[in-house]
């Protein structure tokens, strides 16, 4: 499998299950795709979701039935707790070449990572479906071993734009990035005022 981050925009997403693992994919697409949920019954979660919900027993589903639900979809996500269900739906997909990610059951062309991320950063972590712990142990990890990630890329790029004009040469810019990176008086400062992190690193690495 290659990794990609796709745009959603627009594009139609179908999610069949009305659980808790089905309100949590809904809720990574929601408000970023157009969102189909269909399932008998949904759980709370998904009251107040940006998303459009269809009521159908899916447990008698016929492919009649199916075929208006994934017409036009972009990815198609089984998330009932029946495998077999799963797996039917999964089928249908690739028979007309619909991408498709299953929950539980046989795997599909797609896998849902487990992301973190920021205004300036986005982080997926997946370990092909063998161990979803991990995935979630490796972005919490991420999450509580960097808090101010996203403020010190926001400082990078700022950093960048003004040893460009400052510093001709190539070597010595890198160098006062990574210096930068590695200072964790930059990284302390970026947590209480980035206003003031920035300050700091202007006078001591630009000499301003």
């Amino acid at each position: 499998m290659i990794p990609l981050f796709v745009d959603c925009s627009g594009r139609r997403i179908v999610i069949f299950g009305g659980g808790e693992v089905a309100a949590r994919k809904a809720a990574c697409f929601s408000g970023k795709a157009d969102v189909l949920v269909v399932s008998r019954s949904f759980v709370p979660a998904f009251d107040g979701m940006g998303v459009k919900r269809q009521e159908l027993e899916l447990g008698t589903v016929t492919g009649r039935q199916l075929a208006p639900l994934l017409s036009g979809a972009f990815l198609v996500i089984a998330a009932l707790s029946d495998p077999a269900i799963n797996n039917r739906i999964g089928k249908a997909c690739k028979a007309i070449g619909i991408l498709f990610n299953n929950a539980d059951g046989k795997p599909g062309d797609v896998i849902l990572p487990a992301v973190t991320g920021g205004e300036n950063y986005t982080i997926a972590i997946s370990t092909r479906g063998a161990s979803p712990a991990i995935s979630r142990f490796i972005r919490e990890h991420i999450e509580e071993d960097f808090p101010a990630l996203d403020e010190m890329i926001g400082l990078q790029a700022r950093l960048r734009e003004a040893l460009k004009e400052r510093e001709p040469d190539q070597a010595r810019r890198t160098a006062i990035l990574w210096d930068v990176l590695e200072d964790h008086a930059v990284w302390e400062a970026l947590l209480d005022d980035p206003g003031r992190a920035w300050d700091e690193v202007r006078g001591r690495y630009l000499h301003a």
